[in-house]
């Protein structure tokens, strides 16, 4: 830990330290305060309640997650690659941080926390959805709202190893396949679309 940090940001260190161990349970005011060092009232002066400090982790951990998933795409331009490449640093993430990816999205624990990590969340969702555009085109919001629950279920289920019990497909596979979905999908609406263009008329040609 820093010894030139500031107060707030030790607390939030500790408390995703105690996270990462402990997970969420072991995030208490007291335990917080005494692996930051400080008194045990000291993280009310900055943090209000328990669930403004668990808010403040989790903000961390959105960091995180974008920075990763931004690092994996890289400078890619297929867009089938940089949406697989995003997708499996999501799962990456859930695997390596179980802890932390499950806090970011137990709004039950982050609610009223006074936090406003819809600032955080929402731009990550876009960029998302900017990844998924090039292969839905104008339906991107609703390819990139399957694409990302198709995902979050892998990744959910990987972090908490429930995945390997029920099969055997590893979650580099099932990513692939959810990619693919979107792709399939804009194909099938093209040929529908194709399919449906009235005919052109000949008989007068020529006359």
């Amino acid at each position: 830990m820093d010894g030139h940090e500031t107060p707030a940001a030790r607390l939030i260190d500790a408390a995703e330290t105690l996270l990462e161990t402990e997970g969420i349970s072991g995030v208490t005011v007291r335990s917080v305060a005494r692996a930051a060092g400080l008194s045990h009232g000291a993280p009310r002066r900055y943090f209000p309640t328990l669930a403004a400090l668990h808010a403040a982790v989790a903000q961390r951990g959105l960091h995180d997650l974008r920075r990763r998933i931004e690092l994996e795409v890289g400078a890619n331009t297929d867009p089938a690659r940089r949406l697989k490449a995003a997708a499996l640093a999501y799962v990456r993430y859930a695997v390596e941080r179980p802890a932390m990816f499950a806090l970011v999205f137990r709004h039950d624990v982050l609610a009223n926390s006074g936090m406003h990590l819809r600032g955080t969340s929402l731009p990550l969702f876009a960029f998302v959805t900017d990844l998924v555009e090039p292969l839905a085109g104008t339906d991107a919001h609703v390819r990139a709202v399957q694409v990302w629950t198709a995902v979050h279920g892998i990744a959910a289920l990987s972090s908490t190893t429930a995945l390997s019990v029920v099969t055997e497909v590893d979650s580099t596979a099932l990513v692939n396949a959810a990619v693919e979905s979107i792709v399939d999908a804009r194909r099938s609406d093209a040929i529908r679309a194709d399919e449906n263009q009235p005919a052109m008329d000949f008989t007068d040609a020529g006359s």
